[in-house]
């Protein structure tokens, strides 16, 4: 499988009125990455993951799973789904409910063992789903995805209503399916976590892939990342500086320079105010978070960008 990509999709379209759906998508997983799928809630997470599993028909476009055209049979034997909140047994054990899920995926009964140590419940699998807490819930459900020893992992929101602890334990989860290779896409709102896991992210804003790279590349296409500097004269430093072809804009905040530029430029920058009798006490890097790069990718903007367009939101 190594050869082939987990997901494609080749203008992708489920339209549910003019401004509502998912629209033009092009998204590629590749196959071993943890794919990050970020977006406001109504943005069109939940209805693309439907598609890839056959629960939505597409208005027009394709998408392939698995080398395979979304929802067919063939797809979704490699394929595990948790798609918003599992609904399983209550009265039943988290074992029972995983035994009666492995007869009709015709997985042997031993697999239920497996995956019960895998999400780290074999210890409580003998309560009834009713008594778990919602965390435990979410690990019986990522369990029932894994059945299959699927190739592809699709969690929609599988932190939602967590505390922090049930956050921590799937974070630790998907770090460890990681560890397996498998291939994970993942939609959450937790940014942080996106941050640490995710190989790559997408991002999507009114139904429509606004950007797509690494969580560096997501950090730079925000274009705030530049250098933070104490000097003895914060003033003369900024007009110094804002004389250089390189920088952006300078700011005084607080006593501290802010300078955006390629932080690659902070040689040139220290020499420049040393050259002119400036003493700098601290330079350093201005990092921008995922979170701040995410608000303003979705911030209300015009949607009908081309793609080359929605590109130089990550490349410019």
């Amino acid at each position: 499988m190594r050869d082939v990509l987990a997901v494609r999709t080749s203008g992708l379209t489920k339209r549910y009125r003019p401004e509502a759906g998912v629209f033009d998508l092009d998204l590629v997983v590749r196959t071993g990455e943890v794919y990050g799928f970020l977006g406001p809630n109504g943005s069109g997470k939940t209805t693309t993951m439907r598609m890839l599993v056959g629960l939505v028909r597409p208005t027009s476009g394709t998408a392939s799973v698995l080398g395979h055209p979304a929802g067919s049979s063939a797809g979704l034997r490699g394929v595990g789904a948790l798609i918003e909140s599992p609904a399983l047994y209550p009265h039943l054990s988290g074992r029972d409910n995983l035994r009666v899920l492995a007869r009709y995926a015709a997985v042997p009964p031993g697999r239920v063992d497996d995956v019960l140590e895998e999400v780290g419940m074999a210890a409580r699998a003998d309560v009834a789903f009713r008594a778990y807490s919602l965390g435990m819930r979410q690990r019986i459900a990522v369990a029932a995805a894994l059945l299959k020893d699927p190739a592809l992992l699709i969690l929609d929101e599988p932190t939602n209503g967590l505390d922090p602890a049930g956050v921590a334990g799937i974070r630790e989860l998907i770090t460890g399916l990681r560890r397996h290779q498998r291939t994970v896409l993942l939609s959450s709102h937790q940014l942080t976590e996106v941050e640490h896991l995710c190989d790559r992210v997408g991002v999507m804003r009114h139904g429509r892939l606004v950007a797509e790279g690494t969580v560096p590349e997501l950090r730079r296409g925000a274009g705030h990342e530049g250098l933070t500097l104490t000097v003895d004269e914060p003033a003369r430093a900024a007009d110094l500086l804002a004389r250089l072809p390189s920088v952006r804009s300078v700011t005084v905040d607080d006593g501290k320079v802010r300078v955006a530029v390629d932080p690659g430029q902070a040689a040139a920058v220290n020499r420049l105010l040393v050259e002119n009798g400036l003493a700098v006490s601290e330079l350093r890097r201005q990092m921008v978070s995922l979170e701040e790069a995410f608000f303003e990718l979705v911030a209300d903007q015009p949607t009908s960008g081309t793609k080359t367009e929605r590109q130089r939101v990550v490349n410019r």
